[in-house]
């Protein structure tokens, strides 16, 4: 089930809101841990068992974590270890054992492969369970007493499938104890319906393009044809995924959670490094505070700071998916990161914005190629007609795709900057402001009416 179908809209979230605000306060999280394991099996009712043992282990180990953490640390840090191999091993297994076995087999070995379907959103929800005893054993919280508010918060469907990633020092305190104002369920409205519009208007539509262009022969495709390809999918990537963000921090709300931000206008960056501190923020803070602070962070040199930004980016990379486009595209932004720390900063610091704006969307969209193909001859043919291979610098092609989409590449433009938002923020505070319900009806209607004759809705992060 996604967010962006009629069933979930009509159906499934009007029945969660009649039976969570139904029930007295102390038994909303046993209701959020049912929906939530209902949302999830609709789609993949075997690795319901998979998420519930997850849980049950993770919160045991916490126990024996939160137990012995003041009395003996020797024995705490054991069952963190124990915690965390668990954890790795159970995402190994369903992520990256095929991977494993078609690697080893191209050195001459037959194993056959165990083509264990991948469940969804396991990256997602490993890392959340892991945060929980790293963060006991760092006393940073207090152990969760039950179990089904444990399961809560580790299944919550609003972020379940694709995030952002929460972890649970972030909602403890709101497990236990949350209210819901009517402002506030209000203020979730209107950003889940925003991420809606961002899913149904914008995602799709640019996705569309993008299937379109990456399906041509190679002497269908100019240089620019194939560039506005990749632009049309950093589109659809950005809206897909921030979408979902929105929609799921707006679902939050409504259930009287604060999630926070993974997403602030990364497009508008002036360098990649600024790209990441503000795409996908969960997963760059989660990488951050579990990964590169432990290793060494900037504290031991640069030569060991070198070491772990590269770790950390190969390990994003491989988080990503089980394939080798995705180490590659790891690999190369620890490579862009490290020049950019060296000595590229200092100087993008002192150029024109125009200057530094290009200069990181087309390191972002070279990255986005390696993201996009994971094959790598199909990668390689269209990095080459990226740069020019086809000898045609644009055709008639190129002006077609530009005609009949420059009304959808210019409003995905204009979205992935502040304008919107401050022409909000300006209506708001404006006499105007009483037409806001008849626009969010308004938006309503027409992601609806998509929805009903819509045959392309992908979620791209499902797959990780």
């Amino acid at each position: 089930m996604v967010f962006s179908s009629l069933t979930f809209l009509f159906a499934y979230l009007p029945l969660v809101f009649a039976v969570y605000f139904g029930v007295p306060l102390k038994y909303r999280n046993a209701v959020l841990l049912a929906v939530s394991l209902l949302f999830y099996g609709w789609g993949e009712p075997v690795y319901v068992t998979v998420m519930i043992f997850s849980i049950t282990v993770n919160w045991l180990f916490g126990n024996q974590i939160g137990k012995y953490r003041d009395s003996d640390r020797k024995k705490a840090a054991a069952f963190l270890k124990l915690c965390i191999i668990f954890n790795l091993v159970l995402l190994g297994f369903f992520k990256y054992a095929d991977f494993l076995i078609r690697n080893l087999n191209m050195l001459g070995l037959q194993i056959p492969l165990l083509n264990i379907a991948l469940p969804i959103g396991i990256s997602f929800y490993t890392f959340q369970t892991m945060s929980y005893p790293i963060d006991l054993y760092r006393k940073q919280t207090d152990p969760q007493k039950s179990l089904v508010s444990f399961g809560a918060y580790v299944t919550m469907f609003p972020q379940l499938i694709a995030g952002p990633i929460v972890r649970y020092t972030d909602i403890a305190a709101q497990l236990n104890q949350r209210t819901i104002s009517s402002g506030k369920f209000t203020a979730g409205i209107r950003r889940f319906l925003c991420g809606l519009a961002k899913k149904v208007l914008l995602a799709n539509n640019i996705g569309m393009v993008y299937e379109e262009i990456a399906a041509l022969q190679t002497s269908q495709q100019s240089v620019m044809t194939a560039w506005l390809g990749i632009i049309a999918f950093a589109f659809q990537i950005y809206y897909d995924f921030s979408g979902y963000s929105d929609m799921a921090i707006g679902l939050g709300k409504m259930l009287g959670f604060d999630f926070l931000e993974n997403f602030d206008h990364p497009y508008i960056s002036r360098s990649v490094t600024e790209f990441w501190r503000r795409w996908h923020m969960s997963l760059s803070y989660w990488f951050r505070d579990y990964v590169y602070i432990p290793l060494g962070g900037n504290r031991r040199g640069m030569k060991r700071q070198i070491f772990n930004i590269m770790v950390v980016w190969l390990l994003t990379g491989l988080w990503h998916g089980a394939s080798w486009n995705f180490i590659l595209w790891g690999v190369f932004y620890g490579i862009v990161l490290i020049i950019e720390k060296l000595f590229l900063l200092k100087h993008l610091k002192h150029a024109p914005g125009w200057v530094c704006r290009l200069y990181t969307g087309i390191i972002v969209l070279i990255a986005w190629t390696l993201f996009a193909f994971t094959d790598f001859s199909a990668m390689l043919r269209y990095l080459g007609l990226m740069f020019g291979t086809s000898g045609k610098p644009a055709d008639g092609l190129t002006v077609y795709y530009l005609r009949n989409n420059i009304v959808l590449l210019v409003s995905c433009l204009i979205g992935s900057t502040y304008l919107p938002k401050k022409l909000f923020a300006k209506l708001s505070a404006s006499k105007l402001h009483s037409l806001e319900p008849l626009m969010v009806l308004l938006i309503l209607f027409v992601c609806t009416a998509f929805m009903v004759d819509a045959t392309y809705n992908p979620f791209l992060y499902f797959r990780f």
